[in-house]
Parts: structure tokens; C-alpha cells; sequence
């Protein structure tokens, strides 16, 4: 088996006498995408804080590439490929599809940000800024305002940005949250066209779509994994089903 394009190695993180991450170990391995799901309250959102550098563990390594990053700026991560969504959309409502993209492509080619809407006019940010478009299907939105997408096609866009840092990891936070059955399938075949590109840790409640997307879904309750391998042998597990599913036996 290939080395691991991202691993977590004993994550421990702590607020006072709340444990929230206890001892999480799991891999991502090249063009993965790999489902975390549990209850809320289960600390997913805080451990992605964690890969992310939003927060750093108590205790464990963050290996991204073969390298330490537990240690590492959360835009150094970015920087270095580890791309992340978020929960909450974090687009600029003011400027176009294609305006946010191209911020995006800026961003990573550490220009001087000038006047912001100058990046979708300049020919070496215009280029990948299309192409990122063109991948998550926002090609007839590229001159919309963020601010008038649908909620869906928000996500699209976070999507979209998180293409342009040329990521080998990209952090799903509940990318189908509050999205209807409609757009929730076509971020699914969004999700599904990206998979063997891009690894993905993909943070989901949405089980159907989980078990339809995941190479490997990992289960976390009360801070710590319980089990984690390929969706039927997880679905099938009893402490899974008693524990998250709501099943017994």
C-alpha cells in the first residue's frame, strides 16, 4: 500500500476536563476519499480544526506528505496542499464566481492583493480560475455574484477555491448541510468526479450519501475512532450500528 498522503497518530485534544479527541490514529491514502462520521458532540468538527490548524492537539503527530505539520500555520498547510471547506460558507458575496476563484488562484501565487476585483482580469490567474470552475460545473455562474448563488452552488464554489491551491488532501466539513435533495445530488456527482484526483477526508451526516461516496469510513464517538474500514464492514459492525446507527445487534 502507497504511504499515506495524510495520518493522524495519536490526536489528543482537550478543553479542561473534556477530552474531545482521544488517541485518534487514521490514514488517507492518495486519491481516498475517506468519510468521518459520528453523532454531534463527537469532536469531528474539532479534529478537522486540528488537521486544518485551526487548533493544535495536546498530544499526536500530523503527518501531511510524509512530513511533520503538527506544528505548521494553518495557511502554511493550505499552502503546502491541504485544502479545506467549511461548514459555513466562506465566499465573498460582493464578487462574482469567477472573481472569488480567481482570489484563490492569487492567493496561492502569492501576488500583492491589489484592488480584488482586478484577479479576474489578469490572464495568469483567469486560466486555472476557469478550469476550477469547469470542474465543479459553475461555468454558466462564473459571472454571478456569490451572493446570489443558491446554497448548493455556494458549496460548489468553496469547492472550486479549494482547487485552485492544487491540493493532494481537501477537508470536507459538511459540504451537503442545509442543501435540498436536488443540489445534494449533484454535489454528490460533484464529490464522485473528483474522487482518484483528490484524496478527501469528507465530514458527513448524510449517510446515504456517505455510504454511496466513501473508499473508507472511519466512526468517531466520544472523541475516539471505533471503527474504521470499507463502508460494508463498518455498516455491519455492531458497536457502529448500537453506537451511530441506532441499531442494535
Amino acid at each position: 500500500m502507497a504511504e499515506p498522503v495524510l495520518a493522524l497518530i495519536g490526536i489528543n485534544k482537550a478543553f479542561g476536563a473534556l477530552k474531545v479527541t482521544d488517541c485518534v490514529s487514521l490514514a488517507v491514502q492518495p486519491g481516498e476519499l475517506h468519510a468521518l462520521i459520528g453523532p454531534n458532540g463527537a469532536g469531528k468538527t474539532t479534529l478537522v480544526h486540528q488537521i486544518s490548524g485551526v487548533l493544535r492537539p495536546d498530544a499526536g503527530q500530523i503527518m501531511f506528505k510524509g512530513r511533520d505539520i503538527t506544528e505548521l500555520a494553518s495557511e502554511k498547510r493550505a499552502q503546502a496542499g491541504l485544502a479545506r471547506t467549511f461548514q459555513i460558507t466562506s465566499t465573498i458575496p460582493s464578487l462574482s464566481v469567477l472573481e472569488n476563484v480567481a482570489l484563490g488562484v492569487q492567493a496561492r501565487a502569492a501576488h500583492p492583493l491589489a484592488l480584488l476585483r482586478n484577479a479576474a482580469e489578469d490572464a495568469a490567474l483567469n486560466e486555472p480560475a476557469w478550469a476550477a470552475i469547469a470542474a465543479v460545473g459553475l461555468t454558466e455562474r462564473a459571472h454571478v455574484l456569490a451572493g446570489r448563488l443558491s446554497h448548493g452552488e455556494k458549496r460548489a464554489l468553496e469547492i472550486a477555491m479549494a482547487l485552485t491551491l492544487e491540493p493532494s488532501v481537501i477537508l470536507l466539513d459538511e459540504p451537503l448541510a442545509g442543501v435540498g435533495r436536488e443540489e445534494g445530488e449533484r454535489l454528490i456527482a460533484l464529490l464522485n468526479s473528483l474522487k482518484g484526483r483528490y484524496a478527501m477526508l469528507l465530514v458527513e451526516h448524510d449517510m446515504e450519501a456517505v455510504f454511496a461516496l466513501a473508499d473508507t469510513v472511519s466512526v468517531l464517538v466520544y472523541g475516539r475512532v471505533i471503527a474504521s474500514g470499507d463502508p460494508a464492514s463498518v455498516r455491519a459492525d455492531p458497536a457502529v450500528r448500537e453506537a451511530y446507527l441506532g441499531e442494535e445487534g
